[in-house]
């Protein structure tokens, strides 16, 4: 099938949990001609209800306990996303349905300042945007991650922010703020510095020179800024790895992080069909290289290898990230968030900004 303008998939995979299929028929009335040609599929959004917006988990492979997603689906349609299987909980696909029909925690904010005037509640940082990008195209509309940031300062309430996106300096004002009271760091996610691939990989996200122009910004606001190269493809982009640090050094980014290329469940397939319209001369070479760093599987969902794979390729990979990384000095530690500023939500909160 012809790439989709706009969109990171080509088609709609299976749904695992679905016994049912659909396969395209011709019927002699050229109706697989009309598809072809048909525009871009159009972005829906869902409204996604549900008692707390918290989740909670124990992975030793992250460095925190508790998240916060205010969108499940991408409009960034990065093909490599490992968030795409959880749409087939919902009895859609990882494909374009991921892209394309957006569930939205349009009460995000509320349910959070709920949770945290639960009795008993300890803070500690929460990670905003874990799974999908919490400043995706449709956020300028809903607002709903600037929502949950102003709970979070109203609160003096820690948190992580993951983002690809220069959306993020529309919120700069809370931002800055945060940082003031030690309570915030920023994560940019930099794929390439290569605008063509970085536009076949990820068709709706900021373009590479943006995302570098946020880090600058963001850092001479004052707010703690990293880096993550991330995901590092095989002989596709990981000889861009010490090109990336380097950037981001020198806009002023203060740590850094890289995660190997994950193909969980049905973003093994999506991944490979986009090999085959992108880049058929490549193909063979990335998943070769891939499974050598997978112990010769395209997915190893192992706690421990899963972002990192192992075997010598992944400890070259390791070291060349170590070495830059103690070159430009993002290997220094941050200082940590501060907890103990955190102040329940109550009926006689002080004004937002006060």
């Amino acid at each position: 099938m012809a790439p989709r303008k706009g969109r990171g998939a080509g088609f709609d995979p299976p749904n695992r949990f679905d016994g049912r299929s659909v396969e395209p028929f011709d019927d002699g009335w050229g109706s697989l001609a009309e598809l072809a040609t048909d525009p871009p599929p159009p972005t829906e959004v869902l409204p996604e209800r549900s008692k707390r917006v918290i989740t909670h988990n124990r992975s030793p492979d992250v460095p925190f306990d508790r998240s916060l997603n205010p969108y499940r689906g991408c409009e960034h349609g990065c093909i490599y996303c490992y968030a795409r299987p959880g749409h087939e909980r919902y009895g859609l696909s990882a494909g374009l349905d991921f892209e394309t029909r957006i569930f939205a925690k349009h009460d995000a904010a509320r349910r959070l300042r709920q949770e945290l005037a639960r009795p008993g509640y300890r803070p500690a940082p929460l990670a905003v945007g874990a799974d999908t990008d919490p400043y995706q195209p449709v956020e300028r509309r809903l607002r709903i991650t600037r929502q949950v940031l102003e709970v979070l300062w109203e609160t003096r309430h820690p948190l992580t922010l993951t983002t690809k996106s220069a959306g993020v300096l529309r919120d700069l004002d809370l931002l800055t703020r945060l940082a003031q009271e030690e309570l915030v760091r920023v994560a940019i996610s930099v794929t390439t510095l290569d605008p063509t691939l970085a536009r076949r990989l990820e068709p709706r996200a900021a373009a590479p020179h943006r995302r570098l122009a946020a880090i600058r910004a963001l850092a001479e606001a004052g707010v703690p800024t990293v880096v993550l190269v991330a995901p590092v493809i095989p002989a596709l982009n990981d000889h861009e790895m010490e090109r990336i640090l380097e950037a981001a050094a020198a806009a002023g980014a203060r740590g850094a992080g890289w995660v190997l290329l994950r193909l969980p469940g049905a973003v093994a397939a999506l991944f490979l069909d986009w090999l085959e319209r992108h880049m058929p001369e490549r193909k063979t070479r990335v998943l070769a290289q891939l499974r050598r760093l997978r112990g010769g599987v395209l997915s190893d969902p192992r706690f421990g290898v899963r972002l990192r794979g192992e075997g010598p390729e992944a400890e070259l990979l390791a070291r060349r990230f170590t070495l830059t990384c103690r070159r430009l000095g993002l290997d220094r530690p941050l200082p940590p968030l501060r907890c103990d500023r955190f102040r329940p939500p109550g009926p006689h909160q002080l004004d937002l900004f006060g």
